[in-house]
Parts: C-alpha cells; structure tokens; sequence
C-alpha cells in the first residue's frame, strides 16, 4: 500500500520545524498516494525525513492543516480526545466560570485542532468547522465535544466563506441532541444577553470582546458614547452598566437591534439613555459628522474587512474611513475605542491605519491601551494568526 504523504520542496521546511501548522500550496513539491480532502498525510522534508502529520486539502491554498509533529503519533480518535480535554483545562484554570457562562472552548489551530471552533452556552456548544480536515473528523469530534462538555445540544454554524475556500459547502442546524430555543440567555460580568445561535453572527455572540466590554464599564461614566456596529448591544449595555449619560447605537440590522433592545430592558436600564439606530454605519456617521455632533466616547467593532491578507488593501481604505469619522466626532479629551477583527490586518497596519487616520483629521491622539482578544480565545506563539482581534483606546487633545 502507497503511503499517503506529502513531499515539501527544498527549504520549504523551515515553518514546519519551527511548529507553523500550515503547509502552502507553493510548498509541496510532491503527493504520493493520492489522499482525499481531510485525510491524513505524512508531512516530509524534502529528502524525505518525517516532520509530523497534517490534514490534506487539495482545494485550498493552505494545502495541509498540520494534526502533529511527532511523527510516531497516531491520527486517531483518542488523539482528538485528549486535545479536547486539554482545552477544557485550560478554560478551567482561567476561571471564566467567575465572570461569565458563555465561553470559546476550541480556537482551532491554538488548541491544536486546525479548523474547528467550538464556543459553549448554557448546554449548548455551537462549532463550526472550518477546513478539510475538521470536517473528516466531524462525527468524532461532534460526538466528543458532546461528551466531554456535557451538553445537552450541538448546533453547527458552518455557514462562513472559508468553508468555500476548503472545497465544502454551508452546513448549519442542530445536530445532535435536544432542540435548542430560539433564545439562550447568558451572563457576562454581570450583564445578562439574549443570543440567538441559530441566526446570529459568528456563534450567536462576540465571546471575544468580554474583557474589552469590561474595560469599557469602566471608561464610561459619565460619558456621552456612540457605540457603532453595536450588533445585539454589548457595548452599549457595558457603558450603560458604567454609568454612560447617554448612549447612541447603530447598527445595519434590524434584528440585531431588536434583540439590542429587549437585552437593554432585560437588565432595567434606562431606555431613554439609549437611542439604537438602524443604518449604515458609514452613512450615518458622516450625517452626526455634518451636523458636527460630539461624542466623549466612541466604539468602533466594525465586522471582518479583510478575511485574508489579498483584501488588506480595500479593507484599510474602510478602516481609515470609518477612523477618520471616528476622531471627528470625538470632543477634546474624548477617548476613541477602535478595533480590527481582519486576519489580513496586522497589528502594526491597524496602528497605522489609525495614526493617518488621526492626522487627516486633524487631531492630536495618544495610545493608552492596546486590546485583544478575551483569553478563551489563546494565542499559539507558534501561530501568530490566532491572535486576530487587535484594539487601541486612543485619548485625543
């Protein structure tokens, strides 16, 4: 029987010995034993040396996931159950248990598992497979995730581009246990939220944003915020719970904002301290920049511009765009919390995005913090890719 294996091209295993888990089209200079989409290969250097061991994927530029660098490990079931169980461990030792019911179990390749996310709600962990080889160990990791958590539900979101990057189509719905309500309530710092797994963006909420939503309590009091691309409030009810004077939301959809509302009355703030506001967010910030309306505080977490690094162009012209707008409206001394989710938007390219966008406006801005993503969602040192969410809270003259 003809090994399944892949040969790398002479100096194309540098990133693989230095435990990067991605292998490049560009890098392969040979396959033998003709392997299907997902299954396992040996990685080889190119004098044919072991270098551990991945999952194919014939259709995507990454052309294989890296499972293992051990080359005498096995790519079986149990292999899968003890990365699991080390993730459950890790969330365990932060205590999110303290602060929160809702976290991110599984962040793909820094838990060790390339392509699978698995974010857990009260009895219900929502995954989403992500490439090849996640997805032919579906049914193993699926039944796993359910036994080791507990849950009584397995949602699937698989609905997002990279999927069409893999070779595989959307998949979404319940798919194992009990169905799921239409709402799930959860708490965070105090702060209760409807999410909605099923039709919300990502996994029905941005579990990443916990710590930043938290430091936000704290800079609002007393502030007039804007909070644009508010989605179903997060922001605004942690400026609220922080003693906001007012809080203006906007956001493009309708239903989001619906469930914005009722998180708002669910926690008995003041509804007339918040106004939401359905529209585009560029639009509408342009037409308070006309009518030279001020804010002490705003956010800006504005969805995913650039998924990869070939839109990194047209995604900073939006980043600078919206930034821009963003130091116009702000009064002097107000505090401008601006983020970027784009994988193809490197942290020193946002910094710089935000520093002329600063300049164009005409003011005078320092860095005060420097955000992230909430520890749930770890960074591999080896895979610098994991770390996606980038944040700066900039203080103006």
């Amino acid at each position: 029987m003809i090994q399944k294996r892949i040969i790398l091209k002479t100096g194309k295993e540098k990133s693989v010995l230095q435990r990067h888990p991605w292998i490049f089209s560009g890098a392969v200079a040979s396959v033998t034993g003709d392997p299907q989409p997902g299954e396992t290969v040996e990685v080889c250097g190119y004098q044919g040396e072991p270098l551990g061991w991945a999952a194919y994927s014939p259709h995507s530029s990454i052309r294989a996931r890296i499972w293992s660098f051990n080359s005498n490990e096995e790519i079986v079931p149990e292999f899968f159950v003890r990365k699991i169980e080390a993730a459950a461990h890790l969330r365990k030792m932060l205590n999110l248990i303290e602060k929160t019911n809702a976290y991110r179990l599984i962040h793909g390749e820094a838990d060790g598992i390339p392509g699978l996310i698995v974010d857990l709600y009260p009895e219900t962990a929502v995954v989403q497979i992500l490439s090849a080889g996640a997805e032919y160990w579906r049914d193993v990791l699926v039944d796993q995730i359910q036994q080791i958590t507990a849950c009584k539900a397995v949602v699937e979101r698989s609905d997002v581009e990279v999927r069409q990057l893999e070779g595989l189509p959307f998949r979404e719905g319940v798919i194992r246990g009990e169905g799921v309500p239409a709402r799930l309530k959860i708490i965070e710092n105090g702060i209760e939220y409807w999410v909605d797994v099923i039709g919300g963006q990502k996994t029905g909420f941005y579990l990443d944003q916990r710590q930043n939503r938290q430091r936000l309590t704290e800079l609002a009091r007393d502030r007039e915020v804007l909070n644009a691309f508010c989605y179903t409030g997060g922001f605004t009810l942690s400026a609220l719970a922080g003693g906001a004077k007012s809080v203006l939301s906007i956001d493009s959809s309708a239903t989001a904002l619906h469930l914005a509302s009722e998180n708002l009355i669910l926690n008995g703030f003041d509804p007339a301290k918040n106004q939401w506001l359905e529209g585009n967010v560029f639009q509408e910030l342009r037409l308070l920049r006309d009518r030279n309306k001020k804010f002490d505080l705003i956010v800006l977490d504005p969805p995913k511009f650039a998924p990869t690094s070939a839109q990194a162009q047209k995604a900073a012209r939006a980043y600078k765009d919206i930034n821009l707008l963003g130091f116009k409206l702000l009064r002097s001394g107000g505090i401008l919390v601006t983020f970027s989710c784009s994988g193809g938007i490197s942290r020193d390219l946002f910094q710089k995005i935000v520093a002329d966008a600063a300049l164009d406006a005409g003011v005078d801005a320092r860095i005060v913090e420097v955000l992230s993503q909430s520890g749930d969602h770890p960074v591999a040192l080896n895979f610098p890719e994991s770390a996606y969410l980038k944040g700066l809270v900039c203080v103006v003259e």
